[in-house]
């Protein structure tokens, strides 16, 4: 089995406001998912976020959400597929700009929060996005949800012609049918370090986890998501990284 790719949502500060542990993160992991001011961040958080990746080597992809700074786009928005292809278009350039002024570029795509999850759960929001992808840049790859069975995802992105690079959570639960847990809901999200670890550890072998109903799940994915917010996770980040550089 290829080495996952740990990824990592960064570049989410806003003004004063600090959110993350970007420095300390940024040389465990390979690719850096970067907000781009609709949910989180600002023009200087971005550019300062991309120079960091850009002097660590890290893989950069755009991380565009609903406009819900408020709510840190984890709250569905009405938004026509139409408006959510402009808004993709928006956020991607903006990102993409900065990282030109820093000798880098944008190289995928990976939406945020609820946009993620309502993406997921509707085949008409999912082609919108996938042809926002397209029609900035077909060459970059659009990082979504691996579940039980991605098939549906994968004849959509054919269709239209984009890469697709399937991702997996070290710290959250799922259902049975590979979906994320609602954050509302209990154990949604791990927060023991350990626990964090064994799911990284069980993902990268490709064993199954068990779902929230209980049932097996096994989850083909490319890339490993870890969040690195606080002291004890930065901690699992290293360790997480360690064992899957073990594994290349």
């Amino acid at each position: 089995m290829n080495r996952l790719l740990l990824n990592c949502d960064m570049g989410e500060s806003f003004g004063a406001w600090t959110m993350g542990l970007d420095e300390q993160v940024m040389p465990h992991v390979d690719c850096a998912n970067i907000a781009c001011g609709f949910h989180a961040s600002d023009p200087g958080t971005m550019r300062r976020t991309v120079a960091l990746a850009v002097e660590h080597g890290v893989r950069i992809g755009a991380h565009p959400a609903y406009p819900d700074l408020v709510g840190f786009g984890r709250r569905s928005m009405n938004c026509s597929n139409q408006e959510v292809e402009d808004m993709l278009l928006y956020q991607i350039g903006a990102l993409d700009g900065i990282c030109r002024a820093e000798g880098a570029r944008v190289e995928y795509v990976k939406p945020h929060g609820a946009l993620y999850n309502d993406m997921m759960r509707r085949p008409d929001l999912l082609r919108a996005v996938m042809q926002a992808v397209h029609r900035y840049d077909s060459s970059l790859q659009l990082m979504l949800l691996a579940r039980r069975d991605n098939s549906q995802a994968q004849t959509i992105a054919d269709e239209i012609g984009i890469p697709l690079m399937f991702e997996a959570f070290a710290d959250r639960a799922y259902d049975g049918e590979g979906f994320l847990l609602g954050r509302d809901q209990p154990g949604a999200v791990h927060h023991l370090a350990t626990e964090i670890l064994d799911q990284a550890l069980t993902l990268s072998r490709g064993e199954p986890l068990t779902a929230a109903d209980g049932s097996k799940l096994v989850l083909k994915a490319d890339t490993l998501c870890v969040h690195g917010d606080n002291p004890e996770s930065i901690m699992v980040v290293r360790q997480i990284a360690t064992a899957l550089e073990e594994r290349r």
